[in-house]
């Protein structure tokens, strides 16, 4: 009672500014106790919160509200005898956000998004001032006020920027909630046990503590905003990823992860909660479902064109819960590129479906040639050849002095097929070499013994050949050699190496090879040795567009931070970078490729980032969307280790991304700031980068004579390719 009445703030703000007396004569206004120094003006602005504390129309009291705590918030850092009495006013004015923008809650239904938007600044900043670690929300709350400013100028793209914005913002709360229920629920279920509390409400009771907050308000005006945005800017409810026709049994899971190596005897449709793009999917899936946003370019997504899966994601959870509804039960969909149409099906109806993946087709085995040890343990990019190295490192050797001046090749090494082997063989590694056999043996269906031979292989020895050779070819061809730096940094790249070796038995790689019964022994990995170098963005480009198959449209995904893979080369030269010198920049596993030109920038999701849809030919532009991504990954200048494996490239199968590439040096997390980012903010600067990415993609593809993935990063305005292969 004492908080929905107000009495509780009103006893608050008394006690920090001191009683009145209500006696007579000199006692008469006199306060009692008042806490001093307090900043100037504050007692007014307290005052005012009082008098509208009940108001109907919020908007003047969620902004003195707000200016109260700012003014509050330096103090609750600082020691002080009434330390105490500061943090209870200050909860107390925290606790009134939140009452009332419950109360004005039939207010903002009836109102135009601009003013939902304002609202969501308002409850955004107050979370913030109730969060230490508050960053995130710092940047979601810019977000929202450029996004607000776009709206204001008539900007044609607010909708997308802000529908950028609100999932962003979700993820920080999504993120906030895992933290509560880390710090509090395990308190919570002991003293909860001790106390006889019944379990039902021990399970809720983190979930409880943050409904009682501002979170739980933000999170409503978030879901009414977001069909809001998504009807501006022509969402629609589906992203198809690969728009196949399938019929199967309806299978709900939480996580895509944990069914990853399941056999399904029947065509199943899986609608999983969370994927998270690294997944293989499960032999007998025909479909999948999620209201997770991968990558388009991810494993996942990749795998799910090349085995002619259906694979969407649901922005509509209502659309979505319909489907679960269905679990057990048939169900036909018809995907278009921006939509799909489901449909249950009667159990006779499977047989005499026309659907290409409706019954499990059985793999045929993949053959692979086993590669053998050259002699030589590092070779320069001339010596690149079949049976040296895999296709990753042929392409990007193959480019160089038959593009353009103007897009930019990387110097690369390579340590070649074979030499792994030739290491283990050592008789300094005898002793791995025997525990790796004995692994294996016992693999069979225990596949918690993968993680153990990764670290078998760690505990390799070098062999002084090896580091003699890989110093030599890196030094001819102009890269720098850690172990200038001295032994330590040598270590850390002989560590790298023999992570991307070790990758070979990543679960995602070891279930796939199972699934297409290619020979895992035969399966050999090269690793190609570049330099990283600042950039100031990654992209990976589709010279056609995969999701329409439409020859005449490149696709592309441009992110602020380094994801796998991507790397630039030395002689980029100059001093300091765009805006962060220690800044370099990579991107992940599988791509889709670009080709010339600029229609379309596509972002929709926790995980992705700036995605381009560009049309050959004429460059035009418009933009789809915009990033969400909160973390971007930086790392100093420094040399990655790439896998470059003789089963990336096989024809029907797609094993580009399932093998680690490793930098020398750990990334660094930083929280990204896309409202100060001219990608996003200047549309000219835009234009001129999404073209010359558009201009290299054609000349690439010209090139080759056949579509292609590419990727590669921009340093001040110029395009590096470090990577093509054929698209898939």
């Amino acid at each position: 009672m004492a908080v929905h009445s107000g009495a509780d703030l009103e006893s608050s703000i008394t006690n920090c500014m001191g009683y009145r007396s209500e006696g007579q004569g000199f006692m008469v206004g006199v306060k009692i106790n008042p806490i001093k120094d307090l900043p100037s003006g504050f007692p007014e602005l307290l005052q005012f919160v009082l008098e509208h504390v009940e108001d109907k129309n919020v908007e003047a009291l969620l902004e003195g509200l707000l200016e109260a705590r700012q003014e509050l918030r330096p103090l609750l850092f600082k020691s002080k005898d009434r330390l105490k009495d500061l943090l209870f006013l200050d909860i107390a004015l925290d606790s009134t956000v939140r009452t009332a923008i419950e109360r004005g809650y039939e207010e903002i239904n009836n109102a135009g998004p601009e003013k939902i938007m304002y609202f969501i600044t308002l409850v955004l900043e107050n979370l913030a001032l109730s969060s230490d670690d508050n960053e995130d929300l710092i940047y979601c709350l810019k977000g929202w006020k450029h996004a607000l400013s776009m709206s204001n100028s008539k900007s044609d793209r607010w909708a997308l920027f802000s529908k950028s914005v609100l999932d962003r913002t979700r993820l920080a709360l999504a993120s906030k909630a895992e933290w509560y229920q880390q710090v509090l629920q395990p308190s919570a279920e002991y003293l909860g046990s001790l106390l006889g509390v019944d379990q039902w409400a021990l399970s809720i009771f983190t979930e409880e503590i943050i409904r009682a907050g501002s979170a739980a308000a933000l999170s409503t005006l978030l879901n009414r905003l977001d069909p809001v945005l998504r009807q501006t800017a022509h969402l629609g409810s589906w992203q198809v990823i690969s728009p196949v026709e399938a019929v199967g049994y309806v299978v709900a899971v939480d996580e895509l992860l944990t069914v990853q190596n399941k056999t399904y005897k029947l065509p199943t449709i899986v609608v999983a909660k969370r994927v998270k793009g690294e997944e293989e999917i499960p032999d007998g899936a025909v479909a999948l479902l999620t209201p997770d946003m991968p990558d388009v370019l991810s494993h996942v997504s990749v795998r799910a064109r090349n085995s002619k899966v259906c694979f969407a994601t649901c922005f509509d959870p209502n659309i979505l819960a319909d489907i679960q509804a269905y679990e057990g039960k048939l169900l036909c969909l018809k995907p278009t590129s921006a939509d799909i149409v489901y449909s249950e099906l009667k159990e006779g109806d499977l047989a005499g479906s026309s659907s290409t993946n409706l019954i499990e087709v059985s793999h045929s085995p993949i053959k692979l040639v086993r590669k053998q040890f050259s002699g030589r343990y590092a070779i320069s990019s001339e010596e690149f050849t079949s049976e040296m190295v895999g296709a990753k490192s042929r392409n990007i050797a193959y480019l160089e002095g038959k593009v353009p001046s103007w897009i930019g090749i990387p110097s690369s090494v390579a340590l070649p097929f074979g030499v792994f082997e030739k290491v283990l063989s050592e008789d300094s590694n005898q002793e791995v070499a025997n525990k790796l056999q004995l692994l294996k043996k016992n693999l069979g269906e225990e596949f918690s013994a993968l993680r153990e031979i990764r670290n078998t292989v760690l505990q390799l020895a070098v062999p002084l050949q090896l580091v003699q050779e890989l110093k030599t070819k890196m030094q001819i061809s102009g890269m720098p050699w850690p172990g200038d730096e001295g032994e330590q940094r040598w270590e850390q790249a002989w560590m790298a190496i023999k992570k991307v070796w070790a990758s070979k038995w990543n679960e995602r790689a070891y279930f796939s090879t199972r699934k297409v019964k290619l020979d895992h022994d035969y399966l050999c990995m090269a690793v190609l040795v570049q330099e990283i170098i600042n950039a100031d963005y990654a992209f990976v480009i589709h010279t056609t567009n995969p999701s329409s198959g439409d020859s005449s449209e490149i696709y592309a995904e441009l992110d602020e931070a380094r994801g796998i893979d991507l790397l630039l080369p030395r002689d980029i030269g100059g001093k300091g970078t765009w805006r962060n010198s220690s800044r370099s920049l990579s991107w992940g596993h599988g791509g889709l490729s670009s080709s010339s030109k600029l229609i379309a920038c596509i972002v929709a999701s926790r995980t992705e980032c700036d995605r381009y849809l560009l049309e050959k030919l004429k460059i035009k532009e418009a933009v789809l969307g915009y990033p969400s991504k909160p973390i971007g990954l930086f790392i100093r200048r420094s040399i990655i280790f790439r896998s470059d494996s003789n089963g990336e490239d096989l024809e029907g199968y797609a094993g580009a991304g399932l093998y680690d590439s490793v930098p020398m040096d750990e990334e660094e997390k930083v929280v990204l700031d896309y409202s100060s980012d001219p990608l996003i903010t200047d549309d000219n600067f835009q234009r001129s980068i999404l073209s010359s990415i558009a201009r290299a993609g054609s000349a690439i593809e010209e090139l080759y004579g056949s579509p292609q993935d590419i990727e590669g990063a921009i340093r001040d305005g110029k395009v590096y390719v470090v990577q093509t292969r054929p698209q898939v």
